[in-house]
């Protein structure tokens, strides 16, 4: 999985690279989307496929600032929130639902088709038994960052592409506080109002 995920984020990266120009997010830009995930991961150990999780949701969001930066770092400022599903099938099969009430994103002003990104976001997570199990927590603190790619396939819809790290724990809310870190891939699409 090391040698795939180092892959799409040079390719990600290499998107970046390639973009020119003045993009279509400008402010007071609304972004609704609806997206999926996977993410592989670890728990107890150093194995990067102990754990899978996969989530899908709903992301609202709002461009906040004027064109800011300068040369490669122009970019517009957008705060968001996500809803989501989870489950996880593996070591085990557990569900849930999460919120993620802080979402930073930067998107990079490069060009009308490829609007690379990046983003931080951070939230909770309600599981219907504890995860990992044991004498854990059935909730669990996400954080998590990374950075991908909106491709604008007409002028007010894009879908998008990410890699991030993936960070969830119940910050010693249980008698354990074991925790997963995993690389997530996403997939989205997006409607701009």
């Amino acid at each position: 999985m090391n040698q795939v995920s180092s892959q799409i984020t040079i390719q990600l990266l290499l998107l970046l690279a390639v973009a020119h120009a003045q993009g279509p997010l400008q402010n007071g830009t609304w972004n609704v989307s609806v997206w999926a995930a996977g993410a592989t991961g670890e728990e107890e150990s150093s194995s990067w496929t102990q754990a899978q999780v996969w989530t899908a949701g709903v992301f609202v969001g709002r461009v906040i600032t004027d064109e800011l930066g300068k040369n490669r770092w122009r970019g517009h400022l957008e705060y968001g929130s996500n809803l989501a599903v989870f489950v996880t099938s593996r070591p085990e099969v557990i569900l849930g639902g999460g919120f993620e009430p802080i979402v930073l994103r930067w998107n990079f002003s490069r060009s009308e088709h490829l609007v690379p990104y990046i983003e931080l976001a951070g939230g909770g997570l309600i599981t219907a038994s504890n995860l990992p199990p044991g004498n854990t927590s059935n909730f669990n603190f996400t954080t998590r960052g990374g950075g991908g790619v909106h491709i604008f396939t007409r002028p007010r819809r894009s879908w998008d592409i990410g890699v991030r790290y993936l960070h969830i724990s119940n910050a010693n809310l249980g008698d354990e506080n074991p925790q997963f870190n995993g690389l997530q891939i996403t997939v989205g699409y997006h409607w701009f109002k």
